[in-house]
């Protein structure tokens, strides 16, 4: 029998279970939605940093460490950039606003702050952004299935997306930050000790160098390899472009945000995290290097970790680390299927269909969103082919319409919801605009996205300017 797929099926069994056993201490819809506002330094930061380290961090990374070598360092870099920003200036004055306002996600704070409109604009694109993160997840676990066990995608799809749907569904986030904490010593402990046996199997670092030179037969291109900046600055930048605001006004972390017990907690948990992915951002690209140096032939780039895993590491390791990709694919798809569940049962469902909803009521309207958007998470999953640009969707979407507004109205009393609804708008137009007549590679240095943020923060300044400043009657948060 295969081994690797024995080793899944207990592990999974055991994830599911421990997520039911932490299900029986939601007594409400604030434990399911966030925690109890309970999470000490400790769990703030493993539930941050095992949601972060998914699909698009460890496959997808991975894959961009075989194709651009050590520069991929910038795609899991810059997520740790946005995260710090997050834990020392955004994150504080949002778990406070929400903590006083009793707020359960981002989107009730842009009510709060603007009104429902801008909240019900947010709530409807970020869902369907978010399923194709959430599609970009299960893909990943498909992959891994595939490669251990040659099942069919959409059979990997089905399975990864209902273990997630399980546990995540039957206790929100008082269940995943306990399953987290689990799965973020398996993750880590896997893939960082899958580099130095990888590292190994081809010889050392010095015979990396030789193997790499030997595959691409260009010492420039060997070199750029093994260059932080070999992507080149355009590709750099645009990375940190879609990456840094999103993780720093990213719904599903800002939900986790609000789960924390105190300031304190927010700003010690959520650094940490960043300092954990500033360390594990070195572990993809060495690992895609090692994939290149031994199989430089590989039919797609994605396929390079579980091709490691198989290859290259001795079958008890090999055992490991697959569970520890697994872990993180699945961490990371709990945390988005958690966003769009919030997302619809709170943002959409209580906010325009049912106000005065009760907590026992909402929190099985959480739980039956949670299905409903595991469902089309794994149906959306089928179809896509590829981890990166499912990823890329999502965080293109998330930092070209929220970021400008989030930041302008924690900072500023003047931004009114006028000005956030067409920064909003102007930023996706001039995205779109960007993408159809350049054909997605931008202008000079600038990324599509970041010609929509540059956009959304120039509408804002002229609504700041030009506009009188916020009456008496209206909410402020801001100074």
């Amino acid at each position: 029998m295969n081994i690797y797929l024995i080793a899944l099926l207990v592990y999974s069994i055991f994830l599911m279970a421990l997520g039911i056993a932490m299900s029986r201490r939601v007594k409400n819809s604030s434990d399911f939605l966030v925690a109890g506002r309970s999470l000490g330094p400790g769990r703030l930061f493993a539930t941050f940093l095992a949601a972060n380290i998914g699909a698009g961090s460890t496959v997808g990374a991975t894959g961009l460490g075989y194709r651009l070598g050590m520069s991929a360092w910038w795609w899991v870099g810059s997520a740790c950039i946005g995260t710090f920003l997050l834990s020392q200036f955004v994150g504080p004055r949002l778990w406070t606003i929400a903590k006083q306002h009793n707020l359960a996600t981002l989107q009730d704070y842009l009510e709060f702050r603007y009104n429902k409109a801008v909240k019900a604009v947010i709530s409807v694109l970020f869902w369907f952004g978010a399923l194709a993160i959430l599609a970009g997840q299960i893909i990943a676990i498909a992959r891994i299935l595939n490669t251990i066990a040659n099942i069919p995608k959409w059979e990997g799809c089905v399975i990864g997306g209902a273990v997630a749907i399980v546990y995540c569904t039957a206790g929100g986030l008082m269940s995943s930050s306990f399953v987290n904490m689990f799965e973020l010593a398996v993750t880590l402990s896997g893939l960082l000790l899958a580099v130095p046996f990888a590292l190994h199997a081809v010889g050392g670092w010095s015979h990396l160098h030789a193997l790499v030179l030997a595959n691409t037969a260009r010492p420039e291109k060997a070199a750029s390899l093994f260059s932080l900046t070999g992507a080149g600055s355009k590709q750099l930048l645009a990375w940190i472009a879609i990456l840094v605001p999103s993780f720093i006004v990213s719904p599903g972390l800002v939900q986790k945000v609000y789960g924390a017990r105190d300031v304190r907690s927010v700003r010690r948990g959520v650094s940490l995290n960043s300092l954990g992915q500033a360390i594990f951002a070195f572990v993809p690209p060495v690992l895609g290097l090692c994939a290149f140096a031994a199989m430089p032939h590989l039919s797609e780039a994605e396929l390079a970790l579980p091709a490691v895993m198989k290859n290259l590491l001795p079958p008890w390791l090999g055992v490991w680390t697959l569970a520890s990709i697994f872990s993180a694919e699945l961490s990371a798809t709990d945390a988005i299927l958690f966003m769009l569940s919030t997302s619809l049962a709170v943002d959409l469902y209580k906010t325009f269909l049912n106000p005065a909803v009760s907590q026992s009521r909402l929190l099985w309207a959480s739980r039956i969103a949670s299905v409903v958007a595991g469902v089309l998470g794994i149906l959306l999953a089928i179809v896509l082919p590829s981890i990166i640009a499912a990823v890329q969707i999502f965080y293109g979407l998330i930092a070209v319409v929220l970021f400008v507004p989030v930041l302008a109205g924690l900072y500023s009393r003047r931004i009114l919801s006028s000005a956030a609804l067409s920064s909003i708008f102007a930023a996706l137009a001039a995205t779109i605009a960007t993408i159809r007549l350049t054909h997605g590679s931008g202008l000079a240095l600038l990324s599509p996205q970041a010609i929509g943020i540059a956009t959304a923060l120039l509408v804002t300044i002229a609504f700041r300017i030009f506009t009188p400043a916020r009456n008496s009657t209206e909410r402020a948060s801001g100074s």
